[in-house]
């Protein structure tokens, strides 16, 4: 067996050698000794292998020469002031077979205002790899980062190492045996000496054979009294006991003793009195050991009696006397679901407000009697009608525990893997769980000799909460990256800043080291390696920098592909991985921490196939070097490269540091996580052409369309601006007097993927699958593009969850859609935060209004889908946890703020599920307010989406469109108050109005059927633009006019957006008299980018003759008496489902008008209306609303009609009121009530007040609200001739409308009887026609206010 074993040893030996690289035969040990004036050069033929720490000037590897460090039990420092390997020279640490098991630092050594001569390529204070060069460092395999387990907590350095807890079934004395050194629990046993006098002499002989030294804990669960005989009193007192002989029938007694010493004894002793006088023992004592760790150990014996709340009761309502809920009556009426006596009572309103907020005097509020409010007592006359509930308590019942806590002042963590190769004084970082990146706290690792496989000691506790477990289904367990290596690559640093430049934005020292690949290397691989202080604030000289190597991989000879994995990044002063002009480059199991400027860096905008994966990056702060990298200090102090008197606009041209900066979209980023930045986690960013030295590797514009790599499994949190941005481009042309930023500036762009990089092939969507994205401030994700699709994503407790805005390349878009389906979207879950100056705003919020962080500001708009342009479809997703406030307009569908540029009616929403979302909740089109201003721009008010399915609004197939936007309503529209919206059905789409000479002008646009309520539009561009566009969305089939509020523009170009084959509006368009008009139809080709004319428009002085126009030849109609000039704008092509134009292009129709000097305003509404006014028409019917099942909560659908119908002289007065789907008809003049249990929706009654009797006796109406319950929804007809006032019109005061009502004859009121005025309260007045038809919730519940 033993020549076996030296067999295989000798077989073995040659490949140990051969891995391993400081084995290898010849090499010459090296010791330089310490200089650093020593100018070292290992030339041709040397391999040297260096054996212990020196100091030398610099190091040049040249000509086949090697450097080999050898894997020492001694630490090797090398102080150098650079490293050069070319020409065929070698630097290896380990290798992959043979990873360095030692400990080695290169220290890279030197000065910015050095005075010797920089390296022409390198620079200064590198680690360089030219060409023909190798470099292996191969430093120990380590596990690179994970996630918590376990929620840490603040000052959270207790660690729960044992917990015990027994009841009913574990009678007698408990006795545990505990190790003073490690405080873990040796043996457990149980005595019943209730039972037995047997089982007191076996405690007896128990305790007896424990040894000194040793910690015993008892107590007593249940009863341990009867057969505790002298044996075993005795032995334990013996130990220290002082109560143990007086323990009696059902007692409480702990007891913690250290064997030996009686003077540790520490002891409880509780008598138990009956149900009534429950006892309570405990004792607690702490202990440290050998080493010095301390742990507490407590013991706690006791009787307990728990409790619950009843259901809420109301017997009586505040009618009669007031309201009166005696415990005696209601014991009456409910006998078994009410103890008889309670230890607690509480009262609150029907709607849930509490008694003691009403501002009703209350008479008495008594558990033992009950609860009673008096009409007499209050100042209005009326109590409020009131609920109550008791407090109930169980049957009593025994629990003994035991529990010891480790309380080293350190903390435990709790680890999602193994932390294989972790070792005590190692450093980590736990990343913020919040919105604060600065919430990342760095920890020392400790010895734990008790920890399981899956813990870590480390030293200190933590000052924010850093969660460890999904809350409300999404993932927000904090990261956490190791930070150690045992090869460490580092700048020395001066102890402060002294570089002129630099010093005007930092205060520390950023001339670190550097590490830089040049193109034509031989070799380049790093594992398993710490770079600390490393990266300059001067461009090219980053912690890790491959720079114009062209492929990496394969495809350009490398084999094994060049990779860099398990390297940790932290402290650094440029980025973290810099990939410039390179492509297919392996980046795995990488930690970036706490670096200036992007961490994970693509440069150029060519480089393409590389893969992130597995990389962490936390803790990006801005840097100097491109305008993207900086914030709006050092984009204002910063203007190299601008034209002379540029001014910055920070927002726009910089601030964008980012996690992962990918600027091309042919890139791979897989299961990687971005953990906090100054602005977003990854961003997806565009060059038109190729900057830098990659100018001219790929044509104009191809970026744009190149598809996406993978994206799978990532995730990002703790940034500003955004979890993930796919938006934007850098500036590529010099500055100009036309454009002053500094080339490198932030600029549009637009991504449109196509198969081949090529607009003329098919679309290839970007697909993103399984994004978490939480905690960032603004947005989850903003996505601008063509395809981009979304698929089983999460976001939760961002301001805004996700916006899909379209590619916005009108009018070259080629029929692309954004999705997002199979995700989850929380607006604030169980993650509440810690309150840090840091995170900034700090309220009310969550399901239960507990206080937490939150985005932006207190009364920021929390949105989970944002609707912008479109179109998109949202579908199969959950929405969770959004709960507006009176004063906070939360909302899981919202809307873009402030927009001004177009709402797409292909915006479409299905199979959408909602969890504890009210229903005032679900949708907001906002108001008029804080971060909507006054909601005047045009996309404020044409805001719309589709709900195919009916899972938003109810209404299968219906739009919801903003509720003052009558170009889209008609007559059967259903008003949504809680939302600002109304639900319609109709067949929608668009037209861009173009004008030019003058486009300074604003348009009014007008529906024929709804003329008094025509659209203010001021165009989606500046007012300074040589052209002005309006983008309204219209109901087709339908008549418009157009007005100005200036002479008409002499050029106007109707584009047909979203328009199928002949569909069609009419247009009138005002102009002055004397106008002379030619007008033309043609098509604009979005691939050619050219217009084609297909037709001319020729006058007709017949109006009918519009409907006889062709595709070559149309008609237009001046009407000189109104000003108006009529066309019919109908489509002649089809198109794609999602396209905007037809599939030969956008057609169009211009009119080029001469407009007479000296023209006053082109408003020609007097004259066309009601000449031109049509009868409003129901063209597609309403569909069907889906029934809410056994929902609790649902809509509530109720119409109001009070109107007079004409036949000739006839006239004749009708009013109803209709309450999901049953009608209630008023028979007599006056006013009909109709009553509604506001909690179930539910019709409580109807009556009527005839105007005789509001005449004579007005109060008899005022007495009728006052008696109905708080709660109640009160809605409200009129029939016959209101002219007159009287006390009855404090009723509707009462109900909610307003204290100064001017009566007319027609009236209908959606009212509310309760503390609070809900949204949907309404009045509508009117001579002839008064009508309300809209959906509330039920059950009405006040929000809180914030």
């Amino acid at each position: 067996m033993k020549s076996a074993v030296v067999l295989l040893v000798v077989l073995l030996l040659p490949n140990i050698c051969s891995v391993c690289p400081d084995r290898e035969a010849g090499l010459q040990p090296w010791l330089p000794g310490h200089s650093e004036e020593h100018h070292v050069t290992i030339g041709s033929g040397q391999k040297v292998l260096l054996t212990a720490s020196a100091t030398v000037h610099s190091i040049r590897i040249l000509n086949g020469g090697k450097l080999v460090v050898a894997d020492s039990n001694r630490p090797i420092l090398l102080r150098t002031r650079s490293i050069l390997i070319g020409n065929d020279g070698e630097l290896h640490v380990g290798s992959p077979d043979c990873p360095y098991r030692g400990n080695f630092t290169i220290s890279l050594f030197g000065r910015l205002d050095s005075s010797e001569d920089a390296h022409g390529y390198f620079g200064r204070k590198f680690l360089g790899v030219g060409r023909g060069g190798t470099l292996e460092i191969h430093g120990r395999h380590k596990l690179s980062w994970t996630f918590l387990n376990a929620t840490l907590h603040p000052g959270g350095g207790h660690h729960r190492s044992f917990l015990l807890r027994r009841s009913w079934g574990s009678r007698g004395v408990l006795v545990h045996v505990i190790h003073p050194d490690s405080g873990g629990v040796l043996q457990a046993e149980r005595f019943d000496t209730h039972r037995s006098e047997n089982e007191s002499r076996r405690l007896a002989e128990f305790v007896g054979r424990v040894e000194a030294g040793l910690i015993l804990v008892m107590l007593v669960n249940d009863e341990a009294s009867k057969n505790l005989e002298e044996s075993g009193r005795g032995g334990l007192s013996k130990l220290g006991s002082q109560h143990v002989q007086s323990v009696g029938f059902r007692d409480s007694w702990t007891f913690i003793v250290k064997k030996g010493d009686p003077s540790s004894a520490v002891e409880d002793h509780s008598q138990y009195g009956g149900v009534r006088a429950l006892p309570r023992a405990q004792s607690v004592a702490v202990f440290q050991s050998r080493s010095g760790e301390r742990f507490r150990i407590t013991a706690s014996s006791q009787w307990l009696r728990e409790a619950e709340w009843s259901d809420w009761f109301s017997r009586d309502d505040e009618r009669g006397s007031g309201d009166w809920e005696k415990l005696w009556d209601l014991h009456r009426d409910h006998p078994n679901r009410l103890c008889s006596s309670p230890l607690d009572i509480q009262a609150q309103t029907m709607d849930g407000v509490p008694s003691n907020q009403t501002g009703d005097v209350i008479h008495k509020n008594d558990k033992n009697y009950g609860f009673v409010c008096l009409n007499r007592d209050q100042p209005h006359g009326f109590c409020h009608n009131y609920r109550v509930r008791f407090l109930c308590g169980k049957e009593v019942r025994p629990q003994a525990s035991v529990s010891v806590d480790m309380l080293s002042g350190d903390s435990i963590l709790e680890l999602a893997d193994e932390p294989l190769g972790w070792e005590s004084g190692d450093r980590v970082v736990v990343a913020s769980s919040d919105f604060s990146m600065h919430q990342a706290e760095e920890f020392i690792l400790l010895p734990c000799p008790q920890c399981s496989e899956h813990q870590v000691k480390v030293k200190g506790r933590a000052r924010f909460v850093h969660l460890g477990e999904p809350v409300d289904g999404v993932d927000m367990r904090a990261e956490v990256g190791l930070l150690t290596r045992n090869v460490l690559i580092r700048g020395e640093m001066e102890p402060g800043c002294y570089s002129q430049e630099a010093c005007r934005f930092f205060t520390f020292d950023t001339f670190g080291g550097h590490l830089k690949v040049e193109r034509g290397f031989r070799a380049v691989h790093l594992s398993g390696v710490e770079l600390q202080h490393m990266g300059q604030q001067s461009m090219g000289h980053y912690p890790v920098h491959f720079h114009m190597n062209g492929d990496v991989d394969q495809r350009g000879g490398y084999d094994p592909p060049t990779s860099v994995s398990q390297l940790s990044i932290h402290h650094s002063f440029s980025r973290c991985v810099t990939i410039h002009g390179s492509n297919g480059l392996q980046v795995k199991d990488v930690v970036g921490y706490d670096t200036l400027g992007h961490c994970f860096f693509t440069e150029d905008g060519a480089e393409q196939r590389n893969t992130f994966q597995h990389c962490l990056g936390l803790l990006v702060r801005p840097g100097t070097l491109l305008p993207s990298d900086r914030d709006g200090r050092m984009c204002r102090g910063i203007t190299e490269g601008a034209f002379p008197g540029y001014v910055a606009n920070p927002r726009q041209d910089c601030s964008a540091a980012s996690t992962f900066w990918i600027a091309n979209p042919n890139n791979n980023l897989i299961d990687c996580a971005a953990a906090g930045s100054q602005e977003a986690g990854f961003w997806f960013i565009f060059h038109h052409v190729p900057t830098g030295p990659s100018e001219g590797l790929y044509p104009p514009g191809q970026s744009e369309h190149t598809p996406m790599g993978e994206f799978i499994n990532n995730r990002a949190h703790s940034n500003y601006r955004a979890g993930l941005i796919l938006d934007h481009g850098v500036k590529t042309t010099p500055a100009s007097s036309s454009d002053k930023r500094p080339p490198l500036s932030l600029t549009g762009a637009r991504y449109g993927p196509h198969q081949d990089s090529d607009p003329s092939k098919p679309r290839v969507p970007a697909l993103i699958h399984h994004f978490i994205a939480y905690k960032n401030q603004d947005h989850g994700a903003w996505l601008r593009g063509g395809d981009v699709w979304l698929d089983d994503c999460q976001f939760a407790d961002n301001g805004i969850g996700l916006t899909l805005a379209s590619g916005g390349t009108f009018p070259d878009d080629d029929g692309s859609c954004q999705q997002v389906q199979n995700s989850l979207f929380v607006g604030e879950s169980g993650n509440r935060g810690t309150r840090d100056a840091d995170n900034g705003a700090w309220g009310p919020g969550g399901t239960d209004r507990s206080s937490r962080t939150l985005p932006r500001a207190v009364d920021f708009p929390i949105r989970g889908m944002q609707i912008y342009d479109g179109p998109i479809n949202v579908h199969n997703c959950t929405f969770r946890n959004y709960v507006a406030l009176d004063g906070r307009h939360s909302s899981a569908f919202g809307f873009r703020l402030n927009n001004s540029w177009q709402s797409c009616p292909n915006n479409n929403v299905s199979s959408i599920s909602f969890d504890h979302v009210p229903m005032s909740s679900r949708v907001f089109f906002g108001a008029p307010g804080p971060w909507f201003s006054q909601m005047h721009l045009d996309g404020d008010k044409t805001t719309v989406f589709h709900d195919v399915d009916g899972s938003v609004g109810d209404f299968p197939g219906a739009f919801l469109v903003k509720q003052d936007n009558w170009l889209l309503r008609h007559p059967d529209c259903v008003d949504v108050p809680d939302w600002r919206a109304a639900i319609c059905s109709g067949r929608y789409a668009q037209v861009y109005i173009q004008i030019r000479n003058p486009a300074s002008l604003n348009m009014l646009m007008a529906r024929n059927e709804y003329p008094n309520r025509p659209l203010l539009l001021e165009g989606a561009l500046g007012k300074k633009k040589h052209y002005q566009q309006f983008q309204p969305v219209v109901s087709l089939a339908k008549g418009y006019t157009i007005h100005w509020d200036q002479a008409a523009p002499a050029e106007v170009i109707v584009w047909l957006i979203n328009f199928n084959k002949n569909d069609w509006i009419s247009l009138g368009i005002c102009y002055p008299p004397g106008s002379a008009f030619t007008i033309i139809s043609d098509v604009h080709d979005r691939l050619s980018k050219q217009t084609h004319k297909t037709g001319v428009f020729i006058r007709t002085n017949q109006s009918e003759k519009l409907e006889r126009s062709r595709p070559s030849r149309g008609y237009y109609f001046w009407e000189e008496e109104t000003g108006l000039l009529f066309l019919k704008v109908k489509a002649h092509s089809s198109r794609e489902k999602f396209a905007f134009c037809s599939v030969k292009g956008c057609e169009r129709i211009k009119i080029t008008a001469v407009i007479p000097d000296k023209s006053p305003p082109s408003n020609c509404m007097s004259r066309a209306y009601p000449r031109h006014s049509q009868l409003p028409v129901v063209d597609v019917l309403m569909p069907k609303r889906r029934s809410h099942g056994t929902q609790s909560e649902h809509f509530l659908e109720v119409r109001l009609e009070s109107f007079i119908t004409r036949f000739f002289h006839i006239k004749e007065d009708f009013s109803f009121t209709e309450v999901s789907g049953r009608k209630f008809y008023q028979l007599e003049d006056g006013i009909q009530v109709t009553v509604i249990d506001g909690q179930n929706g539910g019709v409580v009654g109807s009556r009527s007040f005839s105007s005789s009797l509001l005449q004579g006796v007005p109060a008899q109406l005022e007495k009728y609200i006052d008696r109905l319950k708080d709660g109640s929804i009160v809605l409200m007809t009129s029939k016959g001739h209101l002219g007159f006032r009287g006390g009855w019109t404090r009723a509707l005061q009462r109900l909610g409308g307003n204290k100064r009502i001017e009566l007319r004859d027609k009236l209908v009121l959606v009212g509310f009887k309760g503390s609070f005025r809900p949204d949907w309260v309404r009045l509508e007045q009117d001579k002839d026609h008064a009508k309300i038809h809209q959906v509330l919730p039920v059950p009405v519940v006040a929000k809180m206010k914030l």
